[in-house]
Order: structure tokens, then sequence, then C-alpha cells
């Protein structure tokens, strides 16, 4: 395409470069022609013959290729929303998930003034909680260093301050520490299901997605370790694959958890397990 090129073309051809690999082609070119351009998207449809400058262009041609091969839209952009904010997220951290919202909608049942989330990743439980009661104190832990950097990066942006990011593997870093409320959003995909090789998962994080031959290998020791870290009448809610709710719900018995629940996705799929430190 010759320059100077205008909004209104640099959208179609941006729909034709991601047609054959996104199956939001359209929308995709437009988040991505939103950032290089700095025009809401809005314009694109209003004012279309308005003109995109060569750096502009370069930004988006630049876009459209890292779309191309394959990497999230999020990644591209380096922003998710999530709930009522917007997320810095890059490849070191899981991109959230609507599903993970369910999690932070069936803890808000639960009003608490300690929190702890594990595997915080991108923040968004601990923020999402932290911004629903601010006069909470919340935890969060994460074994990787940039993702904690990530996270803690987010909560300074959306101004959350009573959250305290700890390095560890689970409940290493808060050893002795109890809570009213511990949520969390591990890995659960088992070893040998395909769709972290597929998709724009490939881009994502492993030991975010994959957690062992069973799936249930992160899920377990949260479980077990869960009762020795509450208050008593404490509550436990994990997000887990939609066909892992009977395991979920067998291991929090095991570990004599009263009050047990599941909640669905909006898919209907069994999604969030938890259950209440009986004393």
């Amino acid at each position: 395409m010759n320059l100077p090129t205008t909004l209104g073309q640099a959208r179609q051809y941006g729909v034709q470069c991601l047609k054959a690999s996104s199956p939001s082609a359209t929308i995709d070119a437009e988040y991505l022609l939103e950032k290089a351009s700095g025009q809401p998207r809005l314009r694109f449809r209003s004012h279309p013959e308005a003109t995109l400058s060569q750096s502009a262009w370069q930004a988006y041609e630049a876009l459209l290729k890292r779309r191309a091969s394959g990497e999230p839209v999020a990644y591209c952009l380096g922003q998710r929303g999530f709930m009522d904010f917007t997320l810095t997220v890059s490849p070191a951290v899981l991109i959230p998930r609507p599903e993970t919202e369910h999690l932070i909608t069936t803890a808000l049942h639960y009003p608490s003034e300690q929190i702890l989330d594990l595997g915080t990743g991108s923040g968004c439980v601990a923020i999402a909680l932290a911004r629903a009661w601010p006069q909470a104190q919340v935890d969060a832990v994460d074994q990787s260093a940039t993702a904690l950097a990530c996270a803690q990066q987010n909560a300074e942006q959306l101004g959350v301050a009573h959250i305290t990011f700890k390095q560890g593997d689970w409940y290493a870093p808060v050893s002795g520490h109890r809570y009213d409320l511990i949520v969390a959003n591990p890995p659960y995909i088992a070893d040998f299901e395909p769709h972290p090789d597929q998709g724009d998962a490939r881009f994502e994080p492993r030991g975010a997605l994959r957690a062992g031959p069973t799936g249930l290998e992160s899920i377990t020791p949260i479980i077990d370790g869960a009762q020795s870290h509450l208050h008593p009448r404490g509550w436990l809610w994990l997000e887990h694959g939609h066909a892992q709710a009977q395991a979920v719900r067998d291991q929090l018995a095991t570990a004599g958890f009263t009050a047990i629940a599941t909640h669905h996705d909006l898919a209907g799929h069994e999604r969030i397990s938890g259950g209440q430190r009986n004393v």
C-alpha cells in the first residue's frame, strides 16, 4: 500500500493480513490500529479518510506481523481489560481470562480483612479484591520475579497500595501467616492436553498453564496447605479445569473442608470450587 494511507485503508489492510490466521481479524486489526495511530476505534468509521502518518503506519505493520505470527493481541498491545480496569501484561504472565472473573465474584461473597492470592501472575485477582475491599490487607504470591514485577506495576498504576507482593512457591513466603480468604488460579492443564500448544496459548508462560501429568499437581498442595494458613471459618476458593471439579471437591473434603461448593462459568462449566475451614 502506497503512503500516505488513510485510517479506513489501513483498517481494511489489517483485516486482510489477519483473516487467514485469526478468527477475530476485524477486531484485532482495529485494536492494533488504535495502538499504532493513537486514534480511537470509532474514528476509523467516522473519519476513514483521515491520513495515517508514516511512523504510525510502520508501527501498525510491525504489530500486524506479530499478530499474524500468532502472538496474542494482549501481548501486542501490552495490556488487557479485566473486570472494570486495565492491566499491563507481558509474556511473563498469563493473559487474564473471563473465567477468572468468576473466581473474584465468588470470593466477593465472603468479605475478608486478610487475603492471600496464590500464583498472582498479572495481579488481576489480588487487585480486584483490593479495589473491592480497601481496608483489607492482601498478600500476593508468585514464584516468578518477572510476574511479580508486572503485578506490582499494575497495582501502582491503579493506585492500589495495600497489596504485599511475595516471591516463592505457594505458601513458602507466608509461613506462619493466617488469612480469612485464600484464592488461587493455579496451573491446571495436564501434560497430555493439547491446548497450551495451540493458538494464542503458545505464547503464554508454560508454568502458568501446565501443572503436570494429571493437571492437579498445583491444586493439591494448595488445598493441603490451606488449613494451616486459614483462620477458623476461613474460606478457600480455586479456579480449575472444567473436568476437575469432582476431584477438587474430593480433595477439599479429605482436607477437612466443609460447605464445599462449585460454581459454573458463563459456558456452564464447573469452574470454581472451594470450601470453609471448619475449626
